[in-house]
Protein backbone atom coordinates (compact mmCIF):
# COMPACT_ATOMS: atom_id res chain seq x y z
CA UNK A 1 0.00 0.00 0.00
CA UNK A 2 1.40 3.61 -0.80
CA UNK A 3 2.03 5.87 2.07
CA UNK A 4 -1.78 7.52 2.45
CA UNK A 5 -1.04 11.16 1.42
CA UNK A 6 -3.97 13.30 4.45
CA UNK A 7 -4.96 16.69 3.47
CA UNK A 8 -7.28 18.11 6.29
CA UNK A 9 -9.49 21.07 4.20
CA UNK A 10 -11.89 23.06 5.57
CA UNK A 11 -14.95 24.06 3.32
CA UNK A 12 -15.88 27.61 2.95
CA UNK A 13 -18.86 28.64 4.81
CA UNK A 14 -21.88 28.15 2.88
CA UNK A 15 -22.87 31.50 3.37
CA UNK A 16 -19.70 34.20 3.11
CA UNK A 17 -19.48 36.53 5.82
CA UNK A 18 -18.77 40.04 5.54
CA UNK A 19 -21.22 40.32 2.81
CA UNK A 20 -22.48 43.91 3.69
CA UNK A 21 -21.32 46.41 5.76
CA UNK A 22 -23.09 46.55 8.69
CA UNK A 23 -21.92 48.80 11.75
CA UNK A 24 -21.27 45.36 13.65
CA UNK A 25 -21.20 43.16 10.83
CA UNK A 26 -22.69 39.79 9.96
CA UNK A 27 -26.60 40.26 10.28
CA UNK A 28 -28.22 38.75 14.00
CA UNK A 29 -29.80 35.25 12.76
CA UNK A 30 -27.27 34.68 10.14
CA UNK A 31 -26.80 30.68 9.83
CA UNK A 32 -22.78 29.96 9.92
CA UNK A 33 -22.34 26.65 8.25
CA UNK A 34 -18.77 24.74 8.68
CA UNK A 35 -18.02 21.31 7.26
CA UNK A 36 -14.14 19.67 7.58
CA UNK A 37 -13.09 17.25 4.89
CA UNK A 38 -10.36 14.42 5.20
CA UNK A 39 -8.55 13.00 1.66
CA UNK A 40 -6.14 10.40 1.89
CA UNK A 41 -5.25 7.45 -0.72
CA UNK A 42 -6.41 4.02 -0.25
CA UNK A 43 -4.09 1.48 -2.73
CA UNK A 44 -3.75 3.96 -5.40
CA UNK A 45 -7.78 5.85 -4.91
CA UNK A 46 -8.49 8.75 -2.91
CA UNK A 47 -11.21 8.64 -0.29
CA UNK A 48 -12.65 11.58 0.94
CA UNK A 49 -14.57 11.80 4.28
CA UNK A 50 -16.77 14.30 5.76
CA UNK A 51 -17.34 15.48 8.72
CA UNK A 52 -20.37 16.33 10.63
CA UNK A 53 -22.15 20.32 9.60
CA UNK A 54 -21.91 22.62 12.63
CA UNK A 55 -24.28 25.47 12.37
CA UNK A 56 -23.41 28.80 14.31
CA UNK A 57 -26.09 31.12 14.24
CA UNK A 58 -25.23 35.06 14.52
CA UNK A 59 -26.61 36.59 17.68
CA UNK A 60 -27.84 39.83 17.74
CA UNK A 61 -25.50 43.02 19.10
CA UNK A 62 -27.46 45.84 20.43
CA UNK A 63 -26.11 49.05 20.00
CA UNK A 64 -27.10 53.02 19.43
CA UNK A 65 -25.84 55.75 19.07
CA UNK A 66 -27.23 59.66 19.58
CA UNK A 67 -26.18 62.38 17.85
CA UNK A 68 -26.96 66.38 18.78
CA UNK A 69 -27.79 67.91 15.22
CA UNK A 70 -28.00 71.77 16.00
CA UNK A 71 -25.79 74.42 17.07
CA UNK A 72 -26.52 76.21 20.40
CA UNK A 73 -30.06 77.77 20.31
CA UNK A 74 -30.80 81.01 20.84
CA UNK A 75 -33.60 81.77 22.17
CA UNK A 76 -36.07 84.59 23.98
CA UNK A 77 -36.85 84.20 27.90
CA UNK A 78 -40.67 82.73 28.17
CA UNK A 79 -40.18 81.24 24.44
CA UNK A 80 -42.40 78.20 23.76
CA UNK A 81 -41.93 75.12 21.90
CA UNK A 82 -38.37 75.45 21.14
CA UNK A 83 -36.72 72.34 19.45
CA UNK A 84 -33.89 70.48 19.27
CA UNK A 85 -32.48 67.99 16.68
CA UNK A 86 -31.14 64.75 17.21
CA UNK A 87 -30.43 61.47 15.20
CA UNK A 88 -30.92 58.66 16.15
CA UNK A 89 -28.69 55.65 14.84
CA UNK A 90 -29.30 51.61 15.03
CA UNK A 91 -25.27 50.52 15.05
CA UNK A 92 -26.22 46.84 16.29
CA UNK A 93 -26.41 43.97 13.87
CA UNK A 94 -30.07 42.98 14.17
CA UNK A 95 -33.85 45.39 13.82
CA UNK A 96 -34.06 46.93 16.90
CA UNK A 97 -36.70 49.14 18.43
CA UNK A 98 -36.00 52.28 20.65
CA UNK A 99 -37.18 53.57 23.59
CA UNK A 100 -36.75 57.50 24.13
CA UNK A 101 -36.43 59.85 26.76
CA UNK A 102 -36.05 63.80 27.35
CA UNK A 103 -34.24 64.64 30.32
CA UNK A 104 -34.05 68.45 30.96
CA UNK A 105 -32.99 68.90 34.70
CA UNK A 106 -29.47 68.91 34.16
CA UNK A 107 -26.66 69.55 36.09
CA UNK A 108 -24.52 72.26 35.75
CA UNK A 109 -26.25 74.72 33.57
CA UNK A 110 -27.96 78.05 34.08
CA UNK A 111 -31.62 77.58 34.14
CA UNK A 112 -33.74 74.19 33.08
CA UNK A 113 -35.79 74.24 30.20
CA UNK A 114 -39.21 72.90 30.80
CA UNK A 115 -40.21 70.00 28.46
CA UNK A 116 -43.67 70.71 26.20
CA UNK A 117 -47.05 69.65 27.32
CA UNK A 118 -48.36 67.33 26.30
CA UNK A 119 -45.87 66.17 23.92
CA UNK A 120 -42.01 66.61 23.76
CA UNK A 121 -40.41 64.40 21.66
CA UNK A 122 -41.45 64.31 17.37
CA UNK A 123 -40.27 62.25 14.97
CA UNK A 124 -39.28 64.67 12.31
CA UNK A 125 -41.35 62.58 9.90
CA UNK A 126 -41.31 65.37 6.95
CA UNK A 127 -37.46 65.97 6.93
CA UNK A 128 -37.61 69.51 7.43
CA UNK A 129 -35.22 69.59 10.87
CA UNK A 130 -37.88 71.37 12.56
CA UNK A 131 -40.97 70.94 14.45
CA UNK A 132 -43.90 71.48 12.04
CA UNK A 133 -47.25 69.75 11.24
CA UNK A 134 -45.87 67.14 9.33
CA UNK A 135 -44.34 65.54 12.85
CA UNK A 136 -45.55 62.62 14.38
CA UNK A 137 -46.10 62.44 18.19
CA UNK A 138 -43.78 60.49 20.02
CA UNK A 139 -45.76 57.99 22.52
CA UNK A 140 -43.84 56.12 24.52
CA UNK A 141 -44.44 51.91 24.03
CA UNK A 142 -46.49 53.10 20.75
CA UNK A 143 -44.78 53.92 17.81
CA UNK A 144 -40.74 53.29 19.34
CA UNK A 145 -39.17 54.13 16.74
CA UNK A 146 -38.06 50.58 14.68
CA UNK A 147 -34.42 50.81 12.56
CA UNK A 148 -32.68 47.93 10.47
CA UNK A 149 -29.00 47.49 11.11
CA UNK A 150 -27.46 51.11 10.36
CA UNK A 151 -30.65 53.12 9.98
CA UNK A 152 -31.33 56.62 11.18
CA UNK A 153 -33.95 58.58 12.57
CA UNK A 154 -34.28 62.23 13.14
CA UNK A 155 -35.47 63.31 16.38
CA UNK A 156 -36.70 66.30 17.57
CA UNK A 157 -36.82 67.43 21.30
CA UNK A 158 -39.17 70.39 22.71
CA UNK A 159 -39.12 72.31 25.67
CA UNK A 160 -40.31 75.85 26.66
CA UNK A 161 -38.02 78.26 28.04
CA UNK A 162 -38.83 80.00 31.87
CA UNK A 163 -39.69 83.75 31.25
CA UNK A 164 -37.03 84.40 33.97
CA UNK A 165 -34.05 82.91 32.14
CA UNK A 166 -31.73 86.09 31.64
CA UNK A 167 -29.94 87.12 28.92
CA UNK A 168 -26.78 85.04 28.47
CA UNK A 169 -27.84 82.10 30.67
CA UNK A 170 -27.48 78.54 29.10
CA UNK A 171 -29.72 75.57 29.46
CA UNK A 172 -29.48 72.13 28.32
CA UNK A 173 -31.67 69.24 27.54
CA UNK A 174 -30.65 65.59 26.71
CA UNK A 175 -32.38 62.77 24.53
CA UNK A 176 -31.54 59.14 24.88
CA UNK A 177 -32.44 55.94 23.00
CA UNK A 178 -32.08 53.00 24.63
CA UNK A 179 -33.38 49.21 23.17
CA UNK A 180 -35.97 48.08 23.80
CA UNK A 181 -34.54 44.61 24.00
CA UNK A 182 -32.73 45.08 26.90
CA UNK A 183 -29.68 47.30 28.09
CA UNK A 184 -26.72 46.47 30.66
CA UNK A 185 -23.31 46.20 30.99
CA UNK A 186 -21.15 45.12 27.64
CA UNK A 187 -21.72 41.82 27.17
CA UNK A 188 -24.89 41.51 29.39
CA UNK A 189 -27.04 38.06 27.17
CA UNK A 190 -30.84 38.33 26.63
CA UNK A 191 -31.30 35.03 25.46
CA UNK A 192 -33.96 34.22 22.67
CA UNK A 193 -34.54 38.02 22.73
CA UNK A 194 -33.00 38.86 19.78
CA UNK A 195 -34.36 38.89 15.78
CA UNK A 196 -35.85 35.54 15.11
CA UNK A 197 -35.24 34.42 18.53
CA UNK A 198 -31.73 33.90 18.58
CA UNK A 199 -30.05 35.86 21.81
CA UNK A 200 -29.05 39.47 22.33
CA UNK A 201 -25.88 40.82 23.67
CA UNK A 202 -25.36 44.36 24.40
CA UNK A 203 -22.37 46.17 22.67
CA UNK A 204 -19.98 48.51 23.70
CA UNK A 205 -22.99 51.64 24.26
CA UNK A 206 -24.77 49.13 26.76
CA UNK A 207 -27.35 49.40 24.29
CA UNK A 208 -28.60 53.02 25.13
CA UNK A 209 -26.97 56.40 24.18
CA UNK A 210 -27.86 60.06 24.77
CA UNK A 211 -26.84 63.30 23.52
CA UNK A 212 -27.41 66.63 24.70
CA UNK A 213 -28.18 70.26 23.40
CA UNK A 214 -28.40 73.76 24.56
CA UNK A 215 -30.19 76.68 24.90
CA UNK A 216 -28.93 80.19 25.01
CA UNK A 217 -31.10 83.23 25.77
CA UNK A 218 -30.02 85.76 24.00
CA UNK A 219 -32.44 89.34 23.98
CA UNK A 220 -30.59 89.87 20.24
CA UNK A 221 -31.12 87.72 17.38
CA UNK A 222 -30.44 87.85 13.71
CA UNK A 223 -33.09 86.99 10.97
CA UNK A 224 -31.51 85.97 7.32
CA UNK A 225 -33.63 86.34 4.18
CA UNK A 226 -31.82 85.06 0.97
CA UNK A 227 -32.87 86.51 -2.75
CA UNK A 228 -31.15 85.30 -5.60
CA UNK A 229 -31.39 87.21 -9.39
CA UNK A 230 -30.51 85.06 -12.62
CA UNK A 231 -29.65 86.75 -16.00
CA UNK A 232 -28.67 84.71 -18.97
CA UNK A 233 -26.27 85.65 -21.27
CA UNK A 234 -29.18 86.05 -24.05
CA UNK A 235 -30.77 88.94 -22.25
CA UNK A 236 -32.93 86.65 -20.18
CA UNK A 237 -33.35 85.30 -16.68
CA UNK A 238 -33.37 81.38 -17.39
CA UNK A 239 -30.87 79.50 -14.95
CA UNK A 240 -28.88 77.92 -18.13
CA UNK A 241 -24.95 77.06 -18.29
CA UNK A 242 -23.34 80.35 -18.34
CA UNK A 243 -25.61 82.20 -16.78
CA UNK A 244 -25.23 84.31 -13.47
CA UNK A 245 -26.76 84.16 -10.11
CA UNK A 246 -26.62 87.23 -7.25
CA UNK A 247 -27.56 86.48 -4.56
CA UNK A 248 -28.57 88.95 -2.32
CA UNK A 249 -28.84 88.15 1.69
CA UNK A 250 -30.38 90.73 4.30
CA UNK A 251 -29.09 90.20 8.08
CA UNK A 252 -31.24 91.92 10.56
CA UNK A 253 -30.75 92.29 14.05
CA UNK A 254 -33.68 92.13 15.99
CA UNK A 255 -34.00 92.95 20.20
CA UNK A 256 -31.82 93.67 22.88
CA UNK A 257 -28.34 93.21 23.29
CA UNK A 258 -25.63 92.48 21.43
CA UNK A 259 -24.66 90.08 18.92
CA UNK A 260 -20.76 89.99 19.39
CA UNK A 261 -18.06 89.12 16.64
CA UNK A 262 -21.27 88.01 14.07
CA UNK A 263 -19.89 86.19 11.36
CA UNK A 264 -21.59 85.55 7.90
CA UNK A 265 -20.83 82.42 5.91
CA UNK A 266 -22.04 81.26 2.37
CA UNK A 267 -20.94 78.20 0.58
CA UNK A 268 -21.10 78.47 -3.19
CA UNK A 269 -23.31 76.18 -4.51
CA UNK A 270 -21.97 73.08 -6.23
CA UNK A 271 -22.26 73.37 -10.01
CA UNK A 272 -21.43 77.07 -10.45
CA UNK A 273 -18.18 79.38 -9.70
CA UNK A 274 -17.47 82.24 -7.89
CA UNK A 275 -17.35 85.77 -9.85
CA UNK A 276 -14.37 87.09 -8.82
CA UNK A 277 -14.94 90.70 -7.09
CA UNK A 278 -18.26 90.91 -6.59
CA UNK A 279 -18.75 90.03 -2.91
CA UNK A 280 -19.80 93.53 -1.50
CA UNK A 281 -21.33 94.77 1.92
CA UNK A 282 -24.50 97.18 2.18
CA UNK A 283 -23.63 98.24 -1.41
CA UNK A 284 -19.36 98.69 -0.60
CA UNK A 285 -17.31 96.07 -2.35
CA UNK A 286 -14.95 94.02 -0.43
CA UNK A 287 -11.88 91.89 -1.80
CA UNK A 288 -11.67 88.50 -2.27
CA UNK A 289 -8.26 88.23 -0.40
CA UNK A 290 -7.73 87.60 3.35
CA UNK A 291 -6.67 91.38 4.04
CA UNK A 292 -7.89 94.73 6.25
CA UNK A 293 -11.56 94.61 5.22
CA UNK A 294 -14.55 92.89 6.57
CA UNK A 295 -14.90 90.10 3.49
CA UNK A 296 -12.96 87.09 2.10
CA UNK A 297 -13.23 84.10 -0.07
CA UNK A 298 -12.47 81.14 2.00
CA UNK A 299 -12.52 77.20 2.33
CA UNK A 300 -14.78 75.68 4.67
CA UNK A 301 -14.70 71.68 4.51
CA UNK A 302 -13.07 71.96 1.06
CA UNK A 303 -15.72 74.00 -0.67
CA UNK A 304 -15.20 77.66 -1.08
CA UNK A 305 -17.63 80.06 0.67
CA UNK A 306 -18.14 83.51 0.97
CA UNK A 307 -16.72 84.63 4.26
CA UNK A 308 -17.39 87.77 5.76
CA UNK A 309 -17.47 89.52 9.70
CA UNK A 310 -20.15 91.79 10.72
CA UNK A 311 -18.67 93.03 14.05
CA UNK A 312 -21.13 93.58 16.89
CA UNK A 313 -24.45 94.12 15.78
CA UNK A 314 -27.43 95.56 17.45
CA UNK A 315 -30.52 96.19 16.22
CA UNK A 316 -29.47 100.17 15.91
CA UNK A 317 -26.84 98.68 13.47
CA UNK A 318 -30.08 97.79 11.08
CA UNK A 319 -29.66 94.95 8.14
CA UNK A 320 -26.47 94.36 6.53
CA UNK A 321 -26.80 93.16 3.22
CA UNK A 322 -24.46 91.05 2.04
CA UNK A 323 -23.94 90.41 -2.25
CA UNK A 324 -22.23 88.37 -4.49
CA UNK A 325 -22.40 86.57 -7.83
CA UNK A 326 -21.70 83.14 -9.11
CA UNK A 327 -21.88 81.69 -12.96
CA UNK A 328 -23.34 78.48 -13.46
CA UNK A 329 -21.14 75.76 -14.72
Amino acid sequence: MRNSLIRLLLLLPALLLGEAALALGTVAGTAIDNVAEVSYEVGGSEVTEQSNMLTVTVAEILDVVVTLQDPAKPVSPGDASQELLFTVTNTGNGTEAFALVIDSALAGDDFDPTPSTPVSIYIDTDGSGDLSAGDTQYNPGVNDPSLAPDANIDILIVNDIPAAAADGQIGRSLLQATATTGSGAPGTVFAGAGDGGVDAVAGNSSATDSDTGEYVVSSVQLDLVKSAAVVDQFGGNEPVPGASITYTIVVTPAGGGTASTSRFNDLIPANTTYTAGTLRLNGAPLTDAPDADQGQLVTIAGAPAINVNLGDLTAASGPQTVEFTVTID
